[in-house]
């Protein structure tokens, strides 16, 4: 009787136990369920508050439902990054959060160079030893950056926009003034070397304004975003308010001339996006292309942070609300020659006199004044 009580008590015991851990495995998986329904609400929550922030409406049949996967496929991706303490730039939710990386490459990124247009490459800027360059450049706070950042809007025209900032630039350094200059004109009229809202670069632009002697401002002729438009700029010769004289080319793959070339003015470049649509703050430190750019984009500055390190300061043209209210600070003094994200490849920068001496060299004007001297002493003599 003892062995039968023994034997049935450890039984039910046998039995207890099985059922308690069968009962935890289902609450287990009872708040796992719960967590991941929890998890695809705050998603979808997330999702919709998107959609309003952002002014996105879907059309097409099934493509909200193809637009949720892809935003929860780069909240991930942003979630991933931020938790990682090595990375020194943050992500985050922003236009592009409905886009693939495919999408995004297609849409925005219309910067293109050639070897030629960055083979005439000038002296002025070439660093030397013993140049002294301040430690930190913004030309936003010496009043020659429009203080509003422009937007491309769904198109491959950063070109357009990096070249009037450049020269927006220039003329507020050589005239005092700070006038906004018409993308819109550049993008309709520019068709030689330049292809509109597929793509093209800086250093054609400049060429163009220099050719069309001038270009309007963009209150004159406003952006739209039409690609269909014609060119309205031949109605307008008598508003061609800023001329530059020439381009160009900063010595390539050489950050301290770079740096030299950006003390003077703000420089267009080019540089590998692709992996930045979704980039909020901090100094950003790839992943990139170190090999080629598909981005035109302006620097305006230059500095170091304490936490991060050196970095370029970048204006963009996805409007206020990417990156760093329109801003990105790129990793500066980078090991490689053609510079973080191919940044010192192939920087442009327009030319504008600030008199009619500007147009002799010093050598040659000092020629000129001695043969004027020596015309007037013959004269009186």
């Amino acid at each position: 009787n003892k062995k039968e009580k023994s034997r049935r008590a450890t039984t039910i015991s046998f039995i207890n136990l099985a059922f308690l851990t069968l009962l935890v495995l289902i609450i287990s998986l009872s708040f796992g369920g719960i967590t991941a329904t929890n998890s695809q609400r705050n998603e979808a929550e997330m999702f919709e508050h998107w959609l309003v922030e952002n002014g996105k409406n879907y059309n097409g049949l099934g493509e909200k439902e193809r637009r949720f996967i892809v935003f929860k496929d780069n909240l991930k991706r942003i979630k991933e990054h931020n938790s990682d303490p090595n990375h020194s730039c943050q992500r985050g939710l922003n236009q592009f959060s409905d886009l693939t990386a495919d999408e995004f490459r297609s849409i925005y990124l219309g910067g293109k160079m050639d070897k030629k247009s960055v083979s005439d490459v000038a002296l002025r800027y070439q660093y030397k030893e013993g140049d002294i360059l301040p430690d930190e450049v913004d030309w936003r706070k010496r009043g020659a950056v429009v203080p509003r950042v422009k937007t491309q809007g769904d198109c491959g025209g950063c070109w357009a926009f990096a070249a009037t900032g450049a020269v927006e630039s220039i003329n507020q350094i050589t005239t005092g003034e700070l006038i906004s200059l018409s993308e819109q004109e550049l993008l309709d009229c520019d068709r030689t070397d330049n292809f509109g809202y597929i793509g093209g670069g800086a250093v054609w632009a400049f060429d163009f304004i220099v050719s069309n002697d001038g270009i309007v401002t963009d209150e004159v002729y406003p952006y739209t975003g039409n690609d269909t438009a014609a060119c309205k700029a031949i109605e307008m010769p008598a508003t061609r308010v800023v001329t530059i004289n020439g381009r160009e080319v900063v010595p390539v793959n050489d950050e301290m001339s770079l740096k030299k070339a950006v003390a003077h003015q703000p420089i267009t470049v080019m540089t590998s996006a692709a992996n930045m649509s979704d980039y909020t703050s901090g100094v950003y430190k790839g992943p990139c292309s170190n090999l080629g750019g598909d981005h035109n984009v302006i620097i305006v500055g230059y500095g170091t942070s304490s936490d991060e390190g050196d970095y370029w300061l970048i204006r963009n043209s996805w409007g206020p609300g990417w990156g760093e209210g329109g801003y990105l600070r790129l990793q500066r003094n980078f090991h490689e020659p053609t510079g973080k994200c191919s940044v010192a490849m192939a920087p442009v920068y327009p030319i504008k006199w600030k008199s009619s001496s500007d147009l002799l060299s010093p050598s040659v004007f000092k020629l000129v004044l001695l043969f004027a001297f020596q015309l007037i002493s013959l004269v009186l003599l």
